[in-house]
């Protein structure tokens, strides 16, 4: 079985002022060339690292964010000793839980040769209204929201925000659509060239070690989210936040405008409270463009 390793990248510049981050891309799989296809035994992706836990283990510093870690870490940068272990434990564990609202656009037209040309369609205004009007009837206290810099993102945070008034927005080209990873198994329908695997699958994987993570320590109330942005970018984020293989993203399905929650606790542990949930929308004006 033959493997090509894609892409190590350093630090980059993340868009909105965001810190630098460090990431690499994963390693992708190919089928025997002739003959009936066999089984894939895919690599662990390069930014697991050595240590990965096996399957069916969960890794309690997956946001490198875990207490004892950044301790250990300081500890071997100061060269301090062990007697003030524990409050540097308590300066270190976050105190707050994250509620991350990931939005898949609405309906645009997709036969437009320019991506600046593809606007939302009248149904997919309609959806984004609807959206809208079910985060608000959450009743929750938004923070801000992050939308990927693409037309048919923006368009669609455009209608969502005049339904959460005093929210911030912020724009990203992290979230832009792309293909994060092959994958497993293939699909005929859908096969983009190994360059875009290259170039995307970066940015998606620096898109959600920028975002997904727990509470910073500073953070003491509960936080909700809210991002804008499409089906490939939200199907692979919530594999990686589970922890489930990245490979299996292409087996999800969303609909446009739907909802998908995720939950980060203070200790890292992460909960899917709802994925895709379009069950606010008739049955009428539900798309899956």
């Amino acid at each position: 079985m033959a493997f090509r390793q894609a892409l190590q990248l350093a630090a980059c510049g993340l868009a909105g002022g965001s810190a630098a981050v460090l990431f690499s891309a994963v390693a992708v799989g190919k089928p025997r060339a002739g003959g009936d296809a066999e089984p894939r035994a895919v690599e662990p992706p390069a930014w697991a690292g050595a240590a990965r836990p096996g399957p069916g283990v969960w890794d309690p510093n997956w946001d490198r964010r875990e207490p004892l870690s950044l301790v250990n870490l300081r500890k071997r940068n100061l060269g301090s000793g062990d007697d003030d272990m524990p409050p540097r434990m308590d300066h270190y564990k976050a105190k707050a839980t994250r509620h991350i609202f990931l939005i898949r656009h609405s309906q645009y037209h997709v036969d437009a040769s320019l991506e600046k040309d593809r606007t939302l369609t009248p149904l997919g205004r309609e959806q984004a209204e609807l959206t809208g009007l079910r985060l608000a009837s959450l009743g929750l206290k938004f923070n801000r929201i992050v939308h990927s810099s693409m037309t048919r993102a923006v368009e669609t945070t455009d209608i969502i925000r005049k339904h959460l008034p005093g929210v911030s927005t912020v724009s990203t080209d992290l979230l832009r659509e792309g293909a994060p990873i092959e994958p497993d198994p293939p699909v005929s329908h859908w096969k983009p060239e190994a360059v875009q695997y290259y170039e995307d699958g970066a940015r998606i994987e620096a898109a959600f070690r920028n975002y997904i993570h727990r509470a910073d320590t500073k953070q003491q109330e509960d936080s909700y989210e809210v991002f804008v942005c499409h089906a490939n970018v939200i199907r692979y984020i919530v594999c990686r936040a589970l922890q489930f293989p990245p490979e299996g993203w292409l087996r999800l399905s969303l609909n446009n405008g739907s909802i998908t929650h995720l939950v980060v606790r203070p200790d890292g542990r992460v909960a899917l409270r709802a994925l895709g949930d379009t069950g606010f929308m008739p049955p009428d004006k539900i798309s899956r463009s």
